[in-house]
């Protein structure tokens, strides 16, 4: 294979444990092959869309490869579904595999193999692909929570970029507790509070637990009505972002029409910025999953759309 280009910039998804483990795992790359510390950029997918890609060469991870990627010194190293060929770029794509798994594997090559990385590579994976099967499934889910509740950016800051004393980290003990006590409480009240978005789509209201697993556990029960469910959350910056799942494929399709993307049962999109509460946000879901000229809603949807990126 040859060599890997030397990145001015590595950008990764910022929701996720897999996107800030992949993002390190590029940057621990960049310093063993060329001696310098790259800038680690880490993005959602609504900020995604409107980055302008001006760097000459990238290394990019945990983000969709599209068209516009397909740049010659780009390398995309990427789990999601994609449909566009690569004919420029370098593309290291598999989609049985997560992001950071895929990376973890390129560090090894390289001597960047640790037991304590194999470790996390594996949560990490079993995590971000909700291997349900695996025995580390509930533990593995304790570690990605952590980024879903003490964010990208300030795990990183606690962790001070050394991946490593994320194991067996105190944090996790937080994570355990909220799990065991919380999940069967927010499970029996969000059963009871699913609203229609749309004939596919259920919003799940939930107050307390685990987003995530409380949906397996819905998606899972045969009288929930809706093949597709979401969740919301609001950031601290006011960015509403939407969680959308499914079991046969039926989600990504969903995200896709809210500008969002990810894998066919679990993906996500975060919606315009001027939505800035929840109820706001169910009202523009029902609009954009159940669009209805009868309504009259116009103004409603242009309310809700960003301006336009400045050129």
């Amino acid at each position: 294979m040859d060599p890997l280009p030397k990145p001015d910039v590595i950008l990764t998804h910022e929701s996720d444990l897999d996107g800030l483990f992949a993002g390190v795992m590029l940057q621990r790359l960049a310093r063993k092959l060329f001696g310098v510390e790259v800038k680690l950029e880490a993005h959602h997918y609504h900020t995604w869309k409107l980055r302008e890609l001006r760097e000459k060469s990238a290394w990019v991870t945990d983000l969709t490869f599209e068209a516009r990627l397909d740049k010659p010194g780009w390398v995309v190293i990427d789990h999601h579904t994609t449909e566009a060929p690569a004919k420029y770029a370098r593309l290291i794509h598999d989609v049985t595999k997560s992001a950071g798994l895929l990376c973890y594997e390129l560090c090894r090559e390289h001597g960047l193999g640790s037991p304590a990385l194999d470790r996390l590579a594996h949560l990490n994976n079993v995590a971000d692909l909700f291997l349900a099967e695996d025995p580390d499934f509930d533990l593995a889910n304790d570690y990605a929570n952590l980024v879903k509740v003490y964010q990208f950016w300030n795990l990183h800051s606690l962790l001070e970029g050394q991946l490593e004393r994320l194991l067996d980290h105190p944090l996790l003990e937080v994570m355990t507790v909220k799990r065991r006590i919380e999940n069967p409480l927010g499970l029996a009240w969000s059963r009871k509070n699913l609203v229609a978005l749309s004939p596919l789509v259920g919003y799940v209201e939930t107050v307390i637990g685990n987003n995530n697993l409380i949906v397996h556990d819905l998606l899972a029960e045969p009288t929930t009505p809706f093949p597709v469910l979401l969740t919301l959350f609001r950031r601290t910056n006011g960015i509403v972002i939407a969680s959308l799942r499914s079991r046969n494929g039926e989600a990504l399709k969903v995200a896709e029409k809210l500008q969002g993307g990810g894998h066919p049962n679990a993906c996500g999109a975060t919606l315009p910025k001027a939505i800035k509460t929840i109820p706001d946000a169910v009202a523009y879901l029902k609009y954009q999953l159940n669009p209805d000229p009868g309504l009259h809603l116009p103004a409603l949807a242009d309310l809700f759309q960003d301006p336009p990126p400045p050129r």
